[in-house]
């Protein structure tokens, strides 16, 4: 069923798109890397525990270290090659992580364990869940969550509604938008699996209506299956944030401090539910991803590049900068983080690398608030960054956190409309971690 409504949030903004530029663009496959920088740690939650040593033969696909907990992933080799170092490495993040550095042979041997099963639909869901942390699979969007965690909810906490995000709100980026074009089946199928495990009957599959072929494509896949609904969005920054999507599709509020599963709903990304498919159906852990590359490089691309692909290549294999770049950020404009050496390798949260032109990076100003109200109005969190920021810039951490900076989700909506210039979101961001250290120390 189509829904003919534009649900959207309170709040929010609309930035330029900048999507034309790789839209419609198919996915192109780069070159395995001469080498890789796996880190240890990818996702949310505990490093895994390295299970290779220096001098090791490995092949696509095989565990390069194991989980250390419920919440934490192992990571894979993404080539066949030697392992040549065990180090800390920067990563995208901004500091030094513990990191497995493979020299590729050049063969791309795979491990003998990711083949075709074409009776996946049957096995149990404790077993798919099994599949799914076995294959390091975090979540795509960004947040890199571990998704077998995700998909086991307390029993206090039953779900009925799952929303898969095709949203791709950010300026730029175009991955998700061209992996529903181009892999539709994979990513049903991989929602199907997820609604199995979670025994759902309700799915939604929302999409901005920007993506009109997506929705199109989806819509004639999905006919025929009641439990899955297609439900266009609002084009508006931030559609894709959970909280702003459950919303939007469903009207339910995600309580302050609180997860989805508190109204009933779960939420994940298209890229997780392809990746969620490969794992389950052929065994196949997540050891590439879509990646958009856009903005000041000569031939602007998505490519499905290799988990711990230095971005040098990423950048080469698309021409090279047209100009000096102002500034490179891992992931969208809004959200994303700016690097400061391309030796940082494709993480699983890798969504794109975009590449600004001076001119387009904006200096933030150390000038006092004038109160303007322009980031109250569009905070999709319904907090008041003004005041925040001015409490947090005078160490007023109590008044900050009983104002609720810890519901800032760093959507970056509040500087960018803020005419005075001023840096709220890296405050906000600031105070958040005060506050948290605070209380780490309290319990200590």
């Amino acid at each position: 069923m189509l829904h003919v409504l534009q649900k959207s949030f309170k709040g929010g903004i609309h930035p330029p798109e900048h999507k034309v530029l790789t839209a419609s663009k198919p996915i192109q496959e780069l070159p395995p890397p001469v080498r890789v920088v796996i880190p240890l740690q990818q996702h949310i939650g505990k490093p895994s525990e390295v299970l290779v040593q220096i001098g090791d033969n490995v092949v696509m696909g095989q565990p390069l270290s194991k989980s250390s907990g419920f919440v934490s992933l192992p990571s894979h080799s993404s080539i066949s090659g030697t392992v040549q170092n065990i180090e800390s490495f920067p990563h995208p993040l901004g500091q030094m992580v513990a990191s497995v550095i493979i020299e590729n042979d050049e063969k791309d041997r795979m491990s003998k364990q990711i083949k075709f099963q074409s009776d996946y639909m049957s096995l149990s869901p404790e077993e798919m869940k099994r599949r799914i942390a076995d294959a390091g699979i975090a979540g795509m969007g960004g947040a890199t969550f571990p998704t077998h965690v995700k998909l086991s909810p307390p029993q206090d906490k039953p779900i009925d509604t799952v929303l898969l995000n095709g949203a791709e709100c950010e300026p730029y980026l175009t991955g998700d938008h061209r992996l529903m074009v181009e892999h539709p089946e994979e990513i049903i199928e991989g929602f199907r699996i997820i609604l199995r495990i979670l025994d759902v009957n309700r799915g939604i599959i929302a999409i901005e209506k920007n993506k009109p072929d997506a929705i199109s494509i989806f819509q004639k896949f999905v006919k025929d299956d009641r439990r899955i609904e297609i439900l266009p969005l609002r084009v508006k920054y931030p559609q894709g944030a959970e909280k702003q999507l459950i919303f939007a599709a469903t009207r339910r509020r995600v309580p302050a401090g609180k997860l989805p599963m508190e109204v009933r709903c779960l939420v994940h990304n298209v890229g997780t539910a392809k990746a969620i498919y490969d794992a389950v159906a052929y065994n196949k852990p997540l050891i590439d991803r879509v990646v958009t590359v856009t903005g000041s490089v000569k031939n602007p691309k998505n490519i499905r590049v290799r988990i711990g692909t230095p971005l040098q290549d990423l950048i080469e294999f698309c021409g090279g900068f047209v100009d000096t770049p102002g500034k490179i950020i891992m992931g969208g404009p809004m959200m994303g983080l700016a690097q400061y050496t391309l030796d940082v390798p494709v993480i699983k949260g890798t969504s794109g690398v975009v590449v600004l032109p001076s001119e387009q990076v904006r200096e933030m100003r150390l000038q006092p608030c004038i109160n303007c109200g322009k980031c109250v109005e569009a905070c999709p969190m319904n907090l008041m960054p003004n005041l925040l920021s001015t409490y947090i810039e005078n160490n007023l951490w109590d008044k900050a956190n009983s104002a609720g900076v810890l519901d800032c989700m760093e959507c970056g909506s509040c500087g960018y409309v803020c005419p005075a210039g001023r840096n709220i979101v890296h405050n906000l961001r600031y105070g958040k971690f005060m506050i948290m250290e605070q209380e780490k120390a309290s319990k200590n």
